[in-house]
């Protein structure tokens, strides 16, 4: 069976990495819009409903407005904008974050793909709290460093084309200054915390790739937990996993140094518990592609579930 897939606004970043990645499937049958009819309202919504499965790489208000035209039960979603990450009715699709995660994914009608930064923040934290090795109500902080890629093309011209008007030559960038970016929602809600975290990302001077780190003082949590028993929490969760993977405490230790493009290209998800048992502090960190399971990897991850192909297919580029 042929499975009809529509990726609305498939010339954009996430979308043009989707595409490179499901080319050459032969199980799939791709609806394209040429260029005169992408803005086409008639044209897009008449793609909208023939297609099996839509995949949306908008703008969050873009996003809503396609997800209004479609007018029968049939057509299928995922969403890659943060439009609907903590809506009621969509599925949060991050396969590995509970037991039940890839079941709830195959059978929904509506999947919103994680953002990159939540993806790699809750795969660290959501086993922590599930274990009761940290309250509901931490007050955590969440630190991250992504390239410029993930801020799409518009920021992707600012650190790569010259004659753009805003191009800058800054090696490092700390942004979301204001203490309201846009995924922290969807970190609180499926952490499963009862306050936002402190979220401080940053943008590197390269294209792609991601670390997202958690400090954690473990002699404040209420158990103070030892090194090994976080580290246990987390390889206990994503034991068998697929795409992700938690180091051994003896690959960690010998680490010096962590290179946010280690994973670049990939649909991978690595964990490091990073810790210092005599002063009872560890950094959890997770590396990650924000272009791969970060986005178009997870969002093709997500399909295959949904059409119940190979979960790995096409997943890497």
């Amino acid at each position: 069976m042929t499975t009809k897939v529509f990726i609305d606004g498939e010339v954009g970043t996430t979308g043009l990495q989707i595409r490179a990645r499901l080319n050459g499937r032969d199980d799939l049958a791709f609806i394209s819009l040429g260029e005169e009819k992408r803005k086409d309202a008639a044209a897009r919504k008449e793609a909208l409903n023939e297609a099996d499965i839509v995949i949306l790489c908008l703008p969050d208000d873009a996003a809503k407005e396609a997800v209004s035209l479609i007018a029968n039960k049939t057509t299928r979603v995922i969403d890659a904008s943060t439009a609907h990450r903590v809506a009621e009715g969509w599925v949060y699709g991050f396969p590995e974050m509970s037991s039940e995660q890839t079941q709830e994914i195959a059978g929904a009608m509506r999947v919103t793909n994680p953002g990159c930064y939540p993806t790699g923040a809750i795969a660290l934290v959501r086993p922590l709290v599930m274990a009761g090795l940290m309250p509901e109500g931490w007050p955590l902080t969440v630190n991250a460093v992504s390239g410029y890629s993930g801020g799409g093309k518009q920021m992707i011209a600012e650190f790569e084309d010259e004659a753009a008007p805003n191009y800058t030559l800054e090696a490092f960038r700390a942004y979301a200054l204001s203490l309201a970016h846009k995924h922290v929602p969807e970190m609180q809600k499926n952490m499963g915390l009862a306050n936002p975290p402190l979220f401080a990302p940053n943008v590197g001077r390269y294209a792609q790739g991601m670390i997202v780190e958690v400090p954690l003082q473990l002699w404040a949590l209420p158990s103070a937990p030892a090194v090994a028993r976080v580290h246990e929490a987390l390889t206990g969760c994503y034991e068998g996993q697929r795409f992700v993977s938690v180091a051994p405490l003896e690959e960690s230790a010998a680490m010096t140094k962590l290179d946010p493009e280690g994973l670049n290209g990939t649909n991978e998800l690595k964990l490091f518990v990073f810790g210092n048992e005599k002063t009872k502090q560890v950094r959890l960190a997770a590396l990650l592609d924000n272009l791969g399971k970060g986005a178009s990897g997870q969002a093709v991850q997500c399909l295959n579930i949904m059409i119940g192909a190979d979960e790995g297919l096409g997943v890497n580029l």
